[in-house]
Formats: C-alpha cells, sequence, structure tokens
C-alpha cells in the first residue's frame, strides 16, 4: 500500500473519524476511512471502509475511550498491509487567540494548547490524549494541528470583540467562530464559482453560518465557544446573559449544571422534549406534535435572521450556500429557511431541492442557493500535504 499517504483523526463526543488520504491529480483521496462509534458503551463498533464505501471490517468491540479506538485502527491498518501514514493531521476544535493557523505539532504547540484548555474543556482534553495516542502508535511521524478556529483569523475588531471591557478581550474573551475546515472545504469547492459575497451555513447538530467576502470570513455566529449563536440540536445558541444570572441565583445551578443544561439539554432537543434530530422532529411535526413543530420553526427562523443580518454585514448577497448534515439532506429545512428570505429575491426550484441538486434556486431567483457537502476531512488532509511540502522546500532551500 502506498506509503506516502496522510492520516487524518477527527472526533466526536463519542465517536472517532479517521481517514486514509493519498495524493492523486493535484488533490487527496480517500484511500480509506475506519469509524468508531458508540465509544464508552458496551457495544461500540469498529468499521474499516474502502473508497468505495464498501466495509472490509466490521466488529464490536470494548471502546471505552477514543485512544483505545485509534490504537486499534492503526492496528487494523497495519494488519491490512498498510504502511506508516506519511503524517498525521488532527482536527482540533480551539486554537485560541496565539494559534491562528494550521501548523506542525510541536512541543511548544502543546504547552499552548494545555493552557488553553478552557477555553474548549471537552474538546481540548481529547485533542491532546489523541495526539499522545498517534504519537505512540507512529513515533517517527510528524503530525499537524488543523484548527476549526483558523478560518476566521480574518475577522474584523466589529466582529470579534465582544461588548464587555477591553482588559476581558486581551485576556482572549472574543469571538473565535467554529467549523472553519468545513467552510475552507466549500471556498476550495466552489472555486471560481464563489462570489465576493456569500453566506455560508453550516447546518447539523452542532449548526453556524459565515458571512464571506472575497473567500474570508467577515462574520459568524459561534463565539467563544461552540455553544453560541443559533440553536443546535442540544445547545442553546446565543443566550440572554439574565437567564444564566437566573439559573445561577434562582435555581442554585453550579457551572457543571449550567454546561450540561446549555449544551445537551436544550437547542431542538429542549424546545421539542423528546429529540434532537431533524428527521425525528419532521416526523413528529408532520404527525401533528406542536412542540416538534414549534423546534423547527424555531431553528430555520433563526438560522434564515442569521442570514439577513449578513446580507448587511456584506452589503448584499450573491449566494447562499448550505452544508453539514441537515443543509445537505432536509428538503424541509431549506423550504423553510428560504421561504422567509423570499425578500431577497430568492426563490427555491422545489424539484431541485427535493432532490437535493447542487443548485436548489430557481432560474430567475436573484440569489443563488448551492448544496455544497462539507469536506472537514479532506481538506485536513490538503493542509497536511501543503505544510509536508513547505517544510521539505525549506530543508532544501540553502538561504532557509
Amino acid at each position: 500500500m502506498p506509503g506516502d499517504s496522510i492520516l487524518v483523526v477527527n472526533t466526536g463526543s463519542s465517536s472517532l473519524k479517521t481517514g486514509l488520504y493519498v495524493s492523486s491529480q493535484n488533490d487527496e483521496q480517500l484511500l480509506l476511512d475506519a469509524t468508531a462509534e458508540r465509544l464508552g458503551e458496551t457495544d461500540a463498533t469498529l468499521s474499516l471502509r474502502d473508497a468505495h464505501g464498501r466495509i472490509l471490517r466490521s466488529e464490536t468491540l470494548a471502546l471505552e475511550t477514543h485512544q483505545q479506538a485509534l490504537h486499534s485502527v492503526s492496528q487494523w491498518l497495519a494488519s491490512h498491509g498498510i504502511h506508516p501514514p506519511k503524517a498525521i493531521g488532527h482536527r482540533v476544535v480551539h486554537g485560541g487567540p496565539k494559534l491562528i493557523e494550521h501548523q506542525r505539532i510541536t512541543n511548544s504547540v502543546l504547552d499552548t494548547l494545555r493552557q488553553y484548555t478552557h477555553f474548549a474543556p471537552l474538546h481540548i482534553p481529547l485533542a491532546l490524549a489523541l495526539i499522545e495516542q498517534a504519537e505512540s502508535a507512529y513515533p517517527a511521524v510528524p503530525q499537524f494541528a488543523c484548527f476549526d478556529t483558523a478560518f476566521h483569523r480574518t475577522l474584523p475588531l466589529t466582529a470579534s470583540r465582544f461588548p464587555i471591557p477591553h482588559s476581558l478581550f486581551a485576556e482572549g474573551v472574543r469571538r473565535y467562530g467554529f467549523h472553519g475546515l468545513s467552510y475552507e472545504s466549500i471556498v476550495h469547492a466552489l472555486g471560481a464559482e464563489l462570489p465576493a459575497r456569500a453566506v455560508f451555513a453550516h447546518l447539523g447538530n452542532g449548526a453556524s453560518l459565515t458571512a464571506v467576502k472575497n473567500g474570508c470570513s467577515i462574520d459568524t455566529s459561534m463565539g467563544l465557544t461552540p455553544t453560541g449563536g443559533i440553536p443546535m440540536g442540544t445547545r442553546t445558541g446565543d443566550l440572554d446573559p439574565g437567564v444564566l444570572l437566573y439559573l445561577m441565583r434562582g435555581k442554585r445551578m453550579d457551572t457543571d449544571d449550567l454546561e450540561t443544561l446549555l449544551n445537551r439539554e436544550s437547542g431542538l432537543k429542549g424546545l421539542s422534549g423528546t429529540s434532537a434530530d431533524i428527521r425525528t422532529l419532521t416526523a413528529s411535526a408532520e404527525a401533528g406534535d406542536a412542540q416538534a413543530q414549534l423546534a423547527l420553526d424555531v431553528f430555520c427562523t433563526a438560522v434564515a435572521k442569521t442570514i439577513a443580518a449578513y446580507a448587511v454585514v456584506l452589503d448584499g448577497l450573491e449566494m447562499l450556500v448550505l452544508s453539514g448534515g441537515i443543509g445537505e439532506h432536509s428538503t424541509l429545512v431549506r423550504t423553510k429557511i428560504c421561504a422567509h428570505l423570499r425578500f431577497l429575491g430568492l426563490t427555491l426550484d422545489e424539484q431541485a431541492n427535493a432532490t437535493s441538486s447542487s443548485t436548489i434556486s430557481s432560474q430567475d431567483s436573484s440569489v443563488p442557493v448551492r448544496i455544497v457537502p462539507s469536506g472537514e476531512d479532506l481538506q485536513i488532509a490538503r493542509h497536511c500535504r501543503r505544510l509536508l511540502l513547505r517544510e521539505s522546500l525549506r530543508s532544501t532551500d540553502p538561504l532557509q
């Protein structure tokens, strides 16, 4: 098997996705991917698939941690005759105020990430653990950190500053924005088709929107953490700070209680009282469940309001791009969002929308509406290859 592959590591709260990419025709091509799901449960699964999605191996394993899952992945790859990768790329959710570019992981980078744990206490420790596990499995292989916050380093102060004292901004309390790797992959996919003024909406269990001007982020809905912005599957999105004061004073909630409420019990799940899954909510709403209908209405209205606000920030709107699991697959959500935006001259082609075509706007729509699949892992592989090439050129340049 090829020895110039890039291993991409992308983690969820109870899952681990890894992909092995090889260079092909000036881009990265998926060779194999391994996915571990339901980590921490007795029926955790690990599956290995080829580039066509065919299952090569699948087992139920006692995988309690993400590190154990990555260890099993490395063993499986070796058993299938796969050479060690040329590099390993990690999706790191938060880079804090200093780590604003994708880069090779050094001791200095690790020390900085440890200092930034408070920015993403659920994500950074896990990323550090997986970096350590990858080093154990592949001790001679360089590793790279690709930050979800990096795409938003172009935010102007009008977008990045919260209306709080400057001393807190100086400490790093600011808007960072997330889903940056997804947004980068959309910029790459659209290429010359990307107009100067566009809004990207990454809609999944975690959801955010970004105003993109000339390919750069100039505003985004998530803030200091991925909890901010629009309502999500189980996250509140933006919330009146007075609600938190009320919960702390009136309900005697501590920080752990608030963490659970804001990130795990709110959003679509909190509104519906039953589920965070758009498919389940859609079926329930069609069956007459008023709370499920309310959850869908709140979500779609919040997305549309943000798109309209970003049209102001951009001084106009030349393209709307929908991505993420919901954006790519929910006909109903796309319909409801775009119905709110008719005043912008935006209209949908019902048949194109129903079949999730790449362009779902009608021919007479003043704003084209595109569906572009998110390619976070592919984007990580691209960054790793680019950074490897840059290191190679530096090592051979006598002036460096």
